[in-house]
Order: C-alpha cells, then structure tokens, then sequence
C-alpha cells in the first residue's frame, strides 16, 4: 500500500508531500522522503554500470527500511518524485506504471499559466489531490491486490 507519494524540485525544495496515514507516521514519512534525497543524487551524480542509465527515469528501489520500500524517479528537469510503500513484494512493473501516471498529473498542474516554476504546488494542489493521485493510488492499490500482491 501506498503511504507517501513527495514531489521534490531539482534542488531538493519540497514542492510537494502528501502521505496517506495517520498524523503520527507524517513526520516519519517526511523524514524517509527527506534521507531518500542523499540516494537519489549518488544515483543521479555517480551512475553505476549495471545500474539505470542516463536516460532511464526510473531510479528503482532506493533504499528498504523494515517497514518501508522507497522508489525514485526524475524527470528530465531534475524534478524527483518519490513514492514509500509499506507493500514489501511490490513489483517494478507496477512501481513504474504508477510513476507514469504521476507525471502525467503532475504534468498536468504545472502546465497551468499560473504556476511559478519550483514553487510549491498550492493552487494546483486540489487537482492532483481530487482526482488523480486518489485514483492512482487507488488503481495502484487494486492492482497489487488482483495481483495477489
């Protein structure tokens, strides 16, 4: 299950930070997303062989916790998207497909004629909110659940 989904600007300012749990795990989750930063720069700055490439957005597995799985991925704008998970059998299929779908509706709220580049995501945060993260994370959620995730 989905429990944090953060939009971060490519010099690491939160643009936005959404978690689906109780008040108590938010700061947790902040500070998971937070840490998850250091990961996605040594990725970015120092790429491995066997690892993604250059052009390839999706960063994968970050880093596990005991509780958490955190994904990665950057745009071509260095803008980061990171999403925690508490699913610990999550595959890299669905991973991406969520991804996708996030930066289509992030793509979606900054192409209003009114949003200020790497500010936070204030008036374009009730359609992200409304309609489509719900419903990614929902799809999501129900696709590892008739995946027998």
């Amino acid at each position: 299950m989905i429990v944090c989904v953060a939009v971060v600007g490519h010099q690491n300012n939160p643009l936005y930070i959404q978690s689906f749990t109780e008040a108590d795990d938010a700061l947790k989750l902040h500070h998971i997303v937070h840490c998850s930063l250091d990961v996605v720069d040594e990725r970015v700055n120092n790429p491995r062989k066997s690892g993604p490439t250059l052009n390839e957005t999706f960063l994968g597995l970050l880093y596990p916790t005991e509780n958490y799985k955190v994904y990665g991925y950057l745009t071509n704008t260095k803008v980061k998207f990171i999403m925690v998970t508490t699913d610990l059998d999550v595959r890299d299929a669905d991973v991406r497909s969520f991804f996708r779908r996030f930066h289509a509706a992030y793509v979606d709220a900054v192409s209003n004629p009114f949003h200020v580049p790497e500010q936070k995501l204030q008036y374009q945060v009730k359609a992200i909110d409304d309609c489509s993260l719900q419903t990614i994370v929902d799809y999501c959620h129900l696709s590892c659940i008739l995946d027998g995730i």
